[in-house]
């Protein structure tokens, strides 16, 4: 079998593997966006307000 058959062979295969998929609805699609953008603001909110605290903390024992 030569390379262009098998890069043939291997194509047909992932497009019948790409018609058994189960896509997302479009609805779907974006709440779970929403989700996960909503998730990444609450940790870094979270991230950033341990930041400041250790930072201060840091500033008053280095400064004293």
């Amino acid at each position: 079998m030569t390379i262009t058959q098998k890069l043939n062979l291997f194509f047909k295969e992932v497009w019948v593997e790409m018609r058994r998929v189960s896509w997302l609805s479009q609805k779907e699609i974006i709440r779970y966006t929403l989700i996960v953008l909503g998730v990444t603001v609450v940790v870094a909110v979270f991230l950033g307000g341990l930041d400041f605290i250790f930072t201060e903390i840091i500033k008053r024992i280095i400064l004293k």
